[in-house]
């Protein structure tokens, strides 16, 4: 074990004392420091403002007093307070300030300064004044039945490149001027029909044998795909640090100095031990502020505290599997270029998690899911997209898919350490996935 440790201590330090890693280390947090610098720099630089003519055509002459209304500045700021209200609605209450007043406000920008017109004259003419550089940005066509016809609608042509927050904002007050305008032919009244069809939003809560709680939609949505980044990005980086580094040991003949050392064995288990620590020191340096942010959204309620733990093992678990496959692939070539043959059946069962995101999520409970959460090398993944889904699992389908995840490690170090002892002294031609299974049954 001592003889393990040493070369795990080497195979770390050999990897993040070098000057590509410790510059690629420091770089990326650099960056990332200088975006979140210059993020709120680049948020309070204000849009540029929207001012200009907006023409609307309408013979019934009953529509066109709604759209001035709408289109009006005060109407606007309303809206938009309206907006930040219904954001801030669906937002935990126990998790203060993911929507801010400001930030609505930058990516909203200044409320337009609209000028809008009667145009009682031609429409071909009106439309060709849109190419003019000082002509109106926009015009509205309302038809002769859009107020008394059941079935009218309108039409709104614009001038090229005009900005989408402007034509969001008149396809909205040209239809609820419509509207007005069909409401008060009828005699009815807008604000008591808007009363008896407005239903205040309330946020559901979800019932647990542990109590109720606050049920957190967008978490619902995003959890999974947040889990399953942080263990994919995590065993990813690593493994391939792992395939690389046995590649140049191969190639410059130093692993046959190691070999005369320890057993081949020996020096897979202390080299995947040791890229365990750089795995952890880029999760922890590039996704540390994620991890820190699902704590304390655990600390919150909204996530359980149970589903970092089993992040942190199905990382192991996920690690140790493909950190093994990849030892035995680099051992197994004489050069990168090689590798990438045997590396593609790798990364489709690496894929097989992300096209199996959302059945899994939409429906955890199903044939599939529950298959799939006991099939690895996936398994773990399956596990806990559907622990992080609206529908946790049992918790013995939790227990024998960790245990499907250890076996599945000894069985890929089986694998790995046959094919690491064979192909880490041969050279020539590289061996393909069928020779690989020979050279395991041969070791």
């Amino acid at each position: 074990m001592r003889r393990v440790l040493h070369v795990a201590r080497r195979e770390f330090l050999s990897t993040v004392l070098t000057k590509g890693f410790i510059i690629g280390i420091l770089l990326t947090p650099c960056l990332v420091a200088a975006i979140v610098l210059l993020m709120p720099a680049l948020l309070s630089e204000a849009a540029p403002p929207i001012e200009g003519e907006v023409l609307v055509s309408d013979p019934t002459g009953l529509v066109y007093p709604g759209v001035r209304n709408y289109l009006g500045p005060a109407a606007l700021a309303e809206k938009r307070a309206e907006i930040l209200d219904d954001a801030a609605e669906v937002m935990p209450s126990r998790v203060p300030g993911l929507v801010s007043e400001v930030a609505v406000q930058s990516l909203l920008g200044e409320v337009p300064k609209l000028e809008v017109i009667l145009e009682d004259g031609d429409v071909a003419a009106a439309k060709l004044s849109l190419l003019a550089v000082s002509g109106p940005l926009a015009i509205a066509v309302i038809p002769d039945d859009a107020v008394h016809g059941a079935q009218g609608s309108y039409q709104l042509f614009v001038r090229e490149k005009l900005d989408d927050r402007l034509e969001r904002e008149l396809h909205s007050a040209i239809r609820d001027a419509i509207v007005d305008a069909r409401i008060e032919a009828r005699g009815l009244d807008r604000d008591e029909l808007d009363a008896l069809t407005r239903v205040p939003y309330r946020r559901s809560t979800t019932v647990t044998e542990e109590g109720e709680r606050e049920t957190f939609l967008f978490l619902n949505t995003l959890l999974p795909v947040v889990f399953m980044a942080l263990v994919l990005m995590s065993v990813l980086v690593s493994g391939q640090y792992l395939m690389t580094t046995t590649i140049e040991e191969k190639q410059s003949r130093v692993v046959e100095m190691l070999l005369a050392a320890v057993s081949p064995m020996e020096l897979m288990t202390g080299k995947i031990l040791g890229q365990l620590g750089v795995g952890f020191l880029v999760l922890f340096l590039y996704s540390g502020a994620g991890l820190v942010g699902l704590v304390a959204f655990s600390l919150t309620g909204a996530i359980d505290i149970g589903l970092v733990v089993y992040t942190l093992i199905s990382y192991l678990i996920a690690y140790f599997v493909i950190a093994s496959l990849m030892a035995a692939i680099g051992a197994s070539v004489n050069e990168l270029r090689e590798a990438q043959t045997l590396m593609t059946p790798l990364a489709v069962v690496i894929m097989v998690p992300w096209v199996l995101w959302l059945p899994i999520t939409r429906n955890p409970d199903s044939m599939l899911s529950v298959v799939t959460s006991f099939l690895p090398p996936v398994n773990t993944f399956a596990m806990l997209l559907r622990m992080t889904s609206t529908s946790p699992p049992p918790f013995w389908q939790v227990a024998v898919s960790l245990s499907i995840g250890v076996a599945s490690v000894y069985a890929a170090f089986w694998f790995a350490a046959k094919i690491f002892r064979i192909g880490l002294l041969m050279h020539g031609t590289p061996p393909n996935l069928r020779t690989l299974i020979r050279w395991a049954r041969m070791a």
